[in-house]
């Protein structure tokens, strides 16, 4: 009807101006990206194929010496068996696992460092659990004594210990260089996993508890599950430095318990340049660590880019 004002219903309702919003920004880029466009440029992807090629370089001459005889060795480099593969063979190889020695030696080395590796990642993980999230009564202060034995050098521990060791009856056996390597590696795989496993929020183990569970129950269940990359991490790190070490070996372990390390040292003392047995077991006692790098790389990249990024 005419006589009726019309309403505008689209006056009443409530109209956003743009000019009341705040303008929207891009979300800044974290480091992993800021990382891949710098190292998409083609100089730096340059550099760091230089620097892979002179840190394989030495690897392919231990592998391609380690597969020539004695006589070729020191008659050619060993780069001349890329033009010439006839001088590869695997008699070295079989002459090294025919050899006792260095078999047994292969072997102590395997009981020492898997010991020596899973009881330290055990034990810093329980330990690193404790400091971060549960209450006892000296809590700090014994965790900055850990953090203090971080600054104590091996060299130090090592007549103290060996007199310890030989007074008890571990001196010169497996278990004794095991004891040794999982008491100088606890004092960092604890400060390790005691930062990381803090980082976890709060409300995740109080919503855990809420539910019932129990403090073994987070720990297996939910404190391990997150806490892989850095467990992964440290039993790398720990691993690499117990299956290369030859000071403590060559001090706390006997001709029967001895590993590769102090075997190969061995025979480079009594033999000198013993090219044929030389390098075929250094380059067993190198790909031993390679192989486990690469089965865990995945982890270990996680563990040290944690905490870079948000």
């Amino acid at each position: 009807m005419s006589g009726h004002s019309t309403i505008d219903r689209s006056a009443s309702l409530p109209v956003a101006k743009n000019s009341d919003r705040a303008p929207v920004l891009p979300p800044r880029p974290g480091l992993v990206s800021r990382l891949t466009t710098w190292l998409g440029n083609g100089v730096v992807q340059a550099v760091l194929l230089v620097v892979a090629l002179v840190w394989i370089t030495p690897l392919a001459g231990l592998f391609l010496s380690s597969m020539r005889s004695e006589q070729d060795n020191a008659a050619k480099g060993w780069w001349t068996a890329l033009t010439d593969p006839g001088q590869l063979s695997l008699d070295n190889y079989t002459a090294l696992f025919e050899d006792s020695g260095i078999t047994q030696s292969f072997w102590n080395t395997v009981l020492i460092s898997v010991p020596a590796t899973a009881l330290v990642v055990g034990i810093a993980a329980l330990a690193g659990y404790a400091f971060a999230w549960l209450e006892f009564p000296g809590r700090n202060a014994i965790f900055l004594v850990v953090v203090g034995l971080l600054v104590v050098p091996v060299q130090i521990g090592l007549l103290p210990v060996a007199k310890l060791f030989g007074a008890i009856g571990l001196f010169g056996t497996i278990p004794g260089v095991i004891l040794f390597h999982v008491a100088y590696g606890l004092p960092f795989a604890i400060f390790l996993l005691r930062n990381y496993f803090a980082e976890i929020p709060r409300e995740m183990l109080e919503a855990a508890r809420m539910d019932g569970g129990g403090e073994w129950r987070i720990f297996y269940q939910l404190i391990l599950p997150l806490g892989r990359p850095a467990l992964a991490s440290l039993a790398i790190f720990q691993f690499l430095w117990v299956w290369n070490d030859m000071l403590v070996a060559l001090l706390f372990a006997d001709s029967e318990s001895q590993p590769l390390t102090v075997a190969l040292q061995s025979e480079m003392r009594q033999f000198g340049s013993n090219i044929g047995v030389l390098a075929p077991g250094a380059f067993l006692s190198l790909v031993v660590p390679l192989v486990v790098f690469f089965a865990f790389q995945r982890h270990f990249v996680q563990g040290v880019m944690a905490g870079s990024v948000k």
